[in-house]
């Protein structure tokens, strides 16, 4: 029994170093992540979101598309917050192909994760932010020529949610947001950084770059995607992990990868997009997702060869 004890104790402290090393490292991401999205949300978010239902006035065409990809990834709402606010910006006249790029872009980045993703090296933050507003891009492409006369969302039963953001004291406004911010990512970080730590302690480096690294590409990439769809809870909380894979040999194209269907097919924002996609389109959704990480990753892993 005190054999049991001393190993439980030995390992303990061996998760618990690793924890600690990769709290450190990421810890300040975080926490300026939370501060620039909050600020964001508070300051800059009506302004962002103004910008898109001005859209409607102008004759933009494809190029409208860029502006409301960029405008999505700039955009400091999650899923929940996006899709009613699509739904207004629908109302408003707001073209389909336009919101298509709007919310494909906002689903998969924001500034905080942008800034989370500091943590994962220069190289891995470019792809992430050309990546995810490509994706965007491509779906509002998708829209525009291969539905043109065919309504693609039902936002029926979604209206926009009233800010909590109103608190006339601006730096209390600001404090508030904050505070919502931690307890929404908190427990999702400190999760993320303990898996990061069991990995670290417990999965062999070399038979997992073996599996996601260079050297196995398709199958990698394949494994990547398809790991983005269970295993994506929170952008805050997969950083850890990421930081840890690609450490251990997984190519940036799989990570790519994961960093496009995980957010695209988080299980908490399915629901909501069946309901505004519909059955078929839903389809059509997850299939595109799938295809262009794969795509991607693989365009990613032959530049970084």
């Amino acid at each position: 029994m005190s054999e049991l004890f001393e190993v439980l104790k030995r390992e303990f402290n061996y998760v618990g170093y690793y924890f600690i090393v990769q709290l450190r490292q990421i810890l300040k991401y975080w926490i300026l992540g939370m501060i620039a999205g909050s600020v964001i949300s508070v300051f800059v978010k009506d302004k962002i979101h103004g910008a898109v239902q001005k859209m409607g006035a102008h004759k933009l065409g494809v190029f409208g598309i860029v502006i409301a990809s960029l405008l999505g990834i700039a955009s400091p709402l999650c899923m929940y917050g996006t899709i009613p606010l699509a739904a207004s910006f629908s109302k408003k006249g707001i073209r389909d192909d336009w919101l298509a790029a709007f919310m494909m872009s906002s689903i998969l980045l924001n500034p905080q994760l942008i800034i989370y993703s500091m943590a994962l090296g220069k190289e891995v933050l470019a792809v992430r932010i050309i990546t995810c507003f490509l994706c965007g891009v491509a779906s509002g492409l998708i829209l525009r020529y291969g539905f043109k006369k065919k309504q693609f969302f039902s936002f029926e039963g979604f209206e926009e949610k009233k800010s909590r953001d109103t608190d006339p004291n601006l730096f209390l406004r600001l404090l508030k947001n904050i505070g919502r911010n931690f307890k929404a990512t908190g427990l999702y970080f400190l999760f993320g950084v303990l898996l990061s730590a069991l990995f670290q302690r417990y999965v062999p480096a070399e038979g997992f770059a073996k599996l996601f690294g260079d050297g196995n590409r398709g199958f990698g990439l394949l494994m990547a995607a398809t790991v983005g769809v269970p295993l994506y809870a929170c952008g805050g909380g997969t950083i850890p992990l990421l930081q840890q894979w690609l450490y251990s040999g997984m190519s940036i194209g799989s990570a790519a990868s994961f960093m496009l269907t995980g957010p695209a097919t988080k299980i908490t924002n399915l629901g909501a997009l069946k309901i505004v996609l519909g059955i078929k389109h839903f389809i059509l959704y997850i299939a595109y997702v799938m295809i262009f990480s794969l795509i991607c990753g693989f365009c990613v892993n032959l530049i970084f060869t």
